[in-house]
């Protein structure tokens, strides 16, 4: 109905004069007012015009067809009666507007000042194709369009198979559109699913379609659970301006009382900034009561064309708030300022870190904090036999209140050069040195007493020198492509290389696998070098479908001559012989989709590490599923072995209807982690979500319990959720 009000006056305008009989382009008059019709020529094709000067009424009849602008006007027959200030269009009348929204109608009347006018049997056809009949129409004041028995739903695929009812549309008595204010209002209106009415409502508004966004109040969500009792949130939506907003969501619950939580984003030239807050007045663990809260924030800023800055912050009262009250499942706070830039083959980057633990056994006094971390990287032109410098510079500083403390500054140059023989071998020739200074406290050197640490200075100058050769041979057919690829590089560095006094903070989490069989320094960060000469080698078979489909096979193995204690008992490499690593991924087409990776014993093939995920079928009936098996040993780390398996089982039932079941077990502690289930429906103009989780996760005040989440969305309405 909003375009039904922009159209009227222009239909007005052009009948104001006669017209001959095939085709005319006129100027509307001048007008002052700000809602006057907009001025232009004027297209204007009809099978006849007639005009009766002594009656004063110009008649156009047969396929009339006005255009004006981006607007196009049928109808059957068009008249105007200049003597009662009438306008008039009937038969087969369609309004075509530049929005790509359709108007049709039986008949529409209206006065010459344009601002009062009836229309009959009314249907808007909206670009988004949802869809508006009235038994009629009336507007008043050029303003303030009012339907009578209308109808509205957005809904087309959702259409009933049999009846063509859509799934859900809107009943009301009277529903006024107010263009000045940019809003709809209903009057005792019905919602309907299937045409049986399910929900009744004295009065219903929202914002037209011309409204981005405006404040006011959103879908209220309901829920509970045994901890917070039941729970309704109201949001409230505020549209602070153009570049800003915000959205409130005050939560009571039975239990806890009033939650306060709040969101702000505002968008700038160069940048964004999103906060995140929330507080109560609750029992914490232990039972007393006090504030217990939240504070997020994320920013980022272009400086200019090479600089931007940003950072997160993230903070709770207590360690249990976040998952008490369902805002973040995470157990480790992590605060990030940065400043970074990008030229040419340069990268460079200044940062700081502080974390927080919130598992129970967190110790914050041995929690660093890392400020700055500052990281330098180049990468030089290549000369003229191909070869290229590289460098990379590291400087970390990183303290805590009860431990060990860090300085280090590190530089690792290098220079590699490619080559590709005639044969087709492909050999890469490298080298680095890497120096390192370490400013240390209270360092805790392996052998001796707890507490007997040392402190100082400390070194290293570490080079390493090696080859990589590579030789794919690719046999080609109509079907497929098979590729067969042995690898076999070699290593020489310095045995040893860590000596006690440095300490280990950021290559402790050290995993052997296929993707770091060949590389360079094995462990993930400066702290430790892999001293020593070593071997490897592998083996990688590849089948390429020319219709898209993959599959491929890599199995290698390093060696060392002299063993030292660089890796420790049980990592898959302390030995001569390392464990034997590899993957297989395999996805021939869209049904079956496998990646797998694992570590075997070089002895026994014994497995060490397993990682497995696969999809496989139809969207009719499809599992998927990851394993996970890491066998730790001896090594003495954070987490130990590891054991865990997690699958789902899928069915797209029909086009509208979705069906799942999932399941996440921790084999090692012989423990269901979580489980549960999801029912969807979809189609173009609503979702209903159901889905029940079981959760067995038990820290302090965190105790297992039972969700069940019931979504409904509705397109261009908004959506509302329940929760118990």
């Amino acid at each position: 109905m909003r375009r039904f009000a922009v159209i009227l006056p222009f239909l007005a305008v052009l009948l104001q004069g006669p017209a001959p009989p095939a085709l005319a382009q006129t100027a509307a008059p001048e007008s002052a007012r700000p809602d006057a019709p907009e001025q232009g020529p004027v297209l204007f094709r009809a099978d006849r015009v007639n005009h009766d000067r002594e009656l004063g009424i110009v008649v156009a009849t047969g396929n009339v067809e006005m255009t004006h602008g981006d607007r196009t006007l049928l109808a059957d027959t068009v008249s105007y009666n200049q003597r009662r200030n009438l306008v008039t269009a009937t038969g087969h009348v369609s309004l075509l507007e530049p929005t790509g929204d359709v108007l049709f109608a039986d008949h529409v009347e209206l006065t010459d000042d344009f601002k009062d006018g009836i229309i009959e049997n009314l249907r808007v056809l909206m670009s988004d194709d949802a869809r508006i009949a009235a038994v009629g129409g009336r507007r008043t004041g050029g303003n303030i369009t009012e339907m009578r028995n209308a109808v509205y739903s957005p809904c087309r695929t959702c259409a009933g198979r049999t009846t063509g009812t859509p799934i859900w549309q809107i009943k009301a008595v009277k529903i006024v559109h107010n263009q000045k204010e940019q809003i709809v209002e209903y009057n005792d209106a019905f919602m309907e699913f299937f045409g049986v009415p399910v929900a009744y409502t004295p009065y219903l508004s929202h914002p037209d379609p011309t409204v981005k966004r405006k404040s006011g109040v959103l879908a209220p969500s309901y829920g509970g659970d045994s901890e917070l009792g039941v729970t309704l949130q109201v949001p409230y939506y505020l549209n602070i301006a153009p570049d800003k907003d915000a959205t409130l969501r005050p939560t009571i619950t039975t239990n806890e009382g009033l939650v306060m939580a709040g969101e702000y984003r505002q968008r700038f030239t160069d940048g964004k900034l999103k906060l995140d807050a929330s507080g109560t007045h609750g029992s914490k663990n232990g039972g007393e009561d006090g504030f217990r809260g939240h504070f997020f924030g994320d920013a980022d800023f272009d400086l200019n064309n090479t600089w931007r800055t940003g950072g997160q912050v993230r903070l709770a009262s207590d360690d249990t708030y976040l998952q008490r009250y369902d805002i973040d499942s995470t157990d480790v706070l992590e605060n990030r300022l940065f400043v970074e830039g990008f030229r040419g083959r340069s990268y460079a980057q200044v940062e700081g870190y502080h974390w927080r633990g919130l598992r129970q056994n967190d110790d914050p006094s041995t929690t660093p904090v890392v400020a700055p971390l500052a990281n330098f990287n180049f990468l030089g032109e290549p000369g003229d036999g191909g070869g290229r410098w590289e460098m990379d510079a590291n400087m970390l500083v990183l303290t805590r209140t009860g431990g060990t403390d860090s300085r280090r500054l590190s530089l690792t140059s290098g220079w590699r050069l490619p080559h590709i023989a005639r044969s087709g071998e492909v050999y890469s020739l490298w080298a680095t040195l890497q120096s390192d200074a370490y400013l240390v406290d209270d360092v805790q050197e392996p052998g001796k007493a707890t507490g007997d640490t040392s402190s100082g200075l400390a070194g290293r100058l570490f080079p390493r020198i090696g080859m990589d050769w590579r030789y794919p041979f690719a046999s080609h057919s109509a079907r497929y492509t098979q590729v067969v690829e042995p690898v076999v590089g070699v290593a020489l560095s310095p045995n040893g290389g860590n000596p006690d006094d440095i300490p280990n903070e950021d290559s402790q989490d050290f995993e052997f696998d296929d993707t770091n069989l060949l590389s360079a320094n094995r462990f993930t960060g400066l702290d430790r070098v892999e001293g020593g000469q070593r071997l490897y080698y592998g083996m990688r078979f590849g089948v390429y479908g020319g219709a898209g489909g993959a599959s491929s096979v890599f199995v290698g193995q390093s060696y060392r001559p002299r063993t030292d204690d660089t890796f420790a008992e049980g990592s898959g490499l302390s030995d001569h012989f390392s464990d034997i690593v590899g993957s297989v991924q395999i996805k021939p087409l869209n049904l079956v989709d496998l990646d797998y990776r694992f570590r075997l014993d070089k002895d026994d093939l014994t497995p060490r590490r397993n990682e497995v995920q696969f999809s496989i079928g139809p969207p009719a009936l499809r599992v998927t599923g990851n394993y996970l098996f890491v066998d730790q040993g001896t090594v003495d780390r954070e987490f130990g072995t590891r054991s865990e398996i997690s699958g789902m089982i899928s069915s797209q039932i029909t086009r509208d209807w979705r069906f799942a079941v999932f399941t996440r077990r921790d084999l090692e502690d012989d423990s269901t982690l979580n489980h549960g289930f999801q029912l969807t429906y979809l189609c173009d103009c609503f979702t209903a979500h159901l889905s029940f989780v079981r959760t067995f996760t038990q820290d302090r005040d965190v105790r297992p319990s039972d969700t069940i989440l019931l979504r409904l969305v509705f397109k261009n309405l908004g959506e509302v959720e329940t929760a118990g």
